[in-house]
């Protein structure tokens, strides 16, 4: 194996996740491989939409030793310019042309990007990582992803998925799905770090991971501010996805909002928690994760307070509940903690571990 391209749902940037984490050990580990990372396509007028600073695209553009980001342009929506997903497809083609990769693996990461694999012939790998059948979505966007992964999960050359439960959900259109689980760097998670600045003085709860409708119950974020009120702080960590009027929300109960962090600072934040949450909505889309902040809030041992969703829903060592209770218990456990590193976990599983696994697959579909 010495190509790959990758169709990702996240950039390449200081926001670690798990095609980054896997990439990036997959470099370390194989000095011949060179790597394509397409991120998703800037939409100038979705952001200016949303009152966001609009993005342009870019072209091939090295970030690492043997590695290339490459960000495509949506310049117009799809029912004014027909044929822009083929047109991206083209470009994402020419782009790995012009690195001299002939014939490169593609790890398709987002399942409407089927598109390419369709047009290169590329062999391919369907990485799953949430079941976005069941997300909200416009009826548009879920049919291009409904046909995408109908398409990939009959023709990729392998697919793996996160969770059991991703497996059990598409077992029926195929039988040989690999389980790769997600993980934490577990080094970096259990290095003491200091205090971050920015954190609030006094007690905090955190909460370590994107800020979106289809995970964050918001509701439940101001009920437990309040059930906080001047003993502790909620504090929510990460890029931040939510409609205006739920910021607004969260900020006028007390909620602070710190933003995206990268991956180096993030693991001081979770250290310096008194309590960590998973203020989660329980839905069909839910289910179907494996939740990268249960491997990273076990790395650092606080106490864990989650609502029933899968992964934390099953750990021993989560409290599990809802509603006011929930909030409860979040107030409790920031009144009774021990600080970091008392109850962290030195065997929660490494990435490295991951990326053998993965390793593994890929030589299965090299020439």
């Amino acid at each position: 194996m010495t190509d790959l391209v990758v169709m990702s749902l996240e950039p390449w940037d200081e926001v670690w996740r798990r095609n980054q984490y896997l990439i990036a050990g997959l470099l370390a580990q194989d000095p011949s491989l060179r790597v394509l990372f397409v991120e998703p396509p800037d939409d100038p007028i979705h952001a200016l939409r949303r009152r966001r600073m609009p993005g342009f695209g870019h072209g091939v553009h090295q970030v690492a030793d043997r590695l290339w980001t490459l960000r495509p342009l949506k310049s117009l929506p799809r029912r004014l310019a027909p044929g822009a997903d083929e047109r991206r497809a083209g470009k994402v083609i020419a782009a790995a042309s012009r690195l001299t990769m002939q014939r490169p693996i593609l790890w398709v990461n987002d399942p409407a990007s089927a598109i390419v694999a369709r047009l290169s012939g590329w062999t391919s790998l369907y990485d799953m990582t949430d079941d976005w059948l069941e997300a909200d979505r416009p009826e548009a966007e879920r049919a291009r992803v409904a046909d995408g992964e109908a398409w990939l999960t009959r023709n990729a050359g392998a697919v793996m998925a996160c969770s059991p439960e991703l497996i059990r959900r598409k077992s029926d259109q195929r039988d040989d799905i690999a389980l790769v689980r997600n993980a934490v760097d577990l080094t970096r998670y259990r290095m003491p770090t200091e205090r971050p600045r920015d954190l609030p003085a006094g007690r905090v709860a955190v909460y370590a991971g994107t800020l979106h409708r289809d995970r964050l119950d918001v509701d439940l974020c101001v009920l437990t501010a309040r059930a906080l009120g001047d003993e502790a702080t909620l504090v929510l960590v990460g890029p931040n996805a939510l409609p205006a009027q739920d910021s607004a929300s969260l900020l006028a109960a007390g909620v602070v909002l710190l933003g995206a962090k990268s991956r180096d600072e993030v693991p001081a934040y979770l250290q310096h928690a008194d309590a960590l949450v998973v203020p989660h909505v329980v839905t069909a889309f839910t289910e179907s994760l494996d939740p990268l902040k249960l491997y990273e809030y076990r790395a650092v041992g606080r106490p864990v307070l989650s609502t029933p969703v899968a992964g934390f829903r099953d750990d021993q060592a989560t409290t599990v509940d809802t509603g006011e209770r929930f909030a409860e218990a979040v107030a409790t456990a920031v009144r009774t903690s021990l600080p970091f590193p008392a109850g962290a976990d030195g065997t929660a599983d490494d990435w490295s571990d991951r990326v053998r696994q993965v390793a593994r697959v890929l030589h299965g579909l090299a020439p």
